[in-house]
């Protein structure tokens, strides 16, 4: 079974500034920074599915469990959250200051139907699990064959 997804052509753009500051960021001043958001600000995250379930790993170091909302619309999860700053401390100067702070949003087409209501999030160690049942109606079953006499 498909659905449909509205299409936001203006939801989807970025000004070319944005994503040449960005190139110029990632290729000459932080050449070789890792960082489990993306340049975006968005986290990183995969996602794969066994017979029976949908599984979205999201990495969010410094996220509290709190602070974390998930949602799951017409086969869309949201994934919302926010990093909060540490207390300034006025007594030094920072020279590098790489971490991200603040809020972010993460949306994900599921590629099949699931059961919201027995799904479960598991948040250890700044990683988030979050395990998705298929719906009965897409899971694959066997039908047995009977040979007439």
């Amino acid at each position: 079974m498909s659905s449909l997804i509205r299409w936001e052509p203006f939801g989807e753009m970025t000004s070319l500034r944005d994503v040449m500051d960005r190139m110029f960021d990632q290729a000459f001043i932080r050449p070789f920074a890792s960082s489990a958001f993306d340049g975006s600000g968005t986290p990183a995250l995969d996602l794969y599915q066994t017979d029976d379930e949908i599984v979205i790993k999201a990495a969010l170091p410094g996220v509290q469990a709190e602070d974390l909302q998930i949602s799951v619309t017409n086969g869309v999860v949201n994934l919302r959250g926010e990093v909060h700053e540490d207390q300034e401390d006025k007594t030094h100067t920072y020279h590098i200051r790489e971490r991200r702070f603040g809020s972010f949003q993460r949306s994900v087409t599921l590629p099949t139907d699931v059961n919201v209501d027995k799904a479960h999030a598991d948040f250890e160690d700044g990683i988030l699990v979050l395990t998705l049942p298929k719906a009965e109606q897409v899971k694959p079953r066997s039908i047995t064959v009977k040979a007439k006499k």
